[in-house]
């Protein structure tokens, strides 16, 4: 059983300042969204400088970005919808990057802090535990 979306692809005004940041700054947002996806195997910079040059060069970002769709939606059993990752990242990018943005939020892992100190916060145990009473 699948499970669903948290958000509709076209729900972008749900949340105002990922619909700024995929926007204006899409590097930005795809290398978040690609450093939780990889789970810290690739940096935030790396692969928002990597989105970039793509986007620079041949003009379609969508072939970079859609592989990283498929890795949220195998992570969390959702459906390829409305349509194949390509073509919804070909047609619909920003509103793509935006629903994923989302989707990570929605499920704890806030891209804009990173995997890495995601999995130190889960680590770390809680602060009252080193007062004395």
């Amino acid at each position: 059983m699948e499970n669903q979306w948290t958000s509709g692809l076209c729900s972008c005004m749900e949340d105002g300042k990922t619909v700024c940041l995929t926007c204006f700054c899409p590097c930005v947002a795809f290398g978040r969204i690609a450093n939780i996806a990889d789970e810290g195997n690739h940096g935030c910079g790396e692969c928002g400088i990597f989105y970039g040059l793509i986007c620079c060069v041949v003009g379609l970002p969508c072939l970079f970005s859609c592989t990283y769709r498929t890795k949220i939606r195998r992570k969390f059993g959702l459906p390829e919808s409305p349509a194949s990752d390509c073509i919804t990242h070909c047609f619909c990018e920003s509103c793509a990057l935006c629903q994923e943005y989302r989707e990570l939020k929605n499920r704890g892992l806030d891209p804009s802090i990173g995997w890495n100190e995601h999995m130190q916060r889960a680590t770390s145990p809680p602060m009252g535990q080193y007062m004395k009473s």
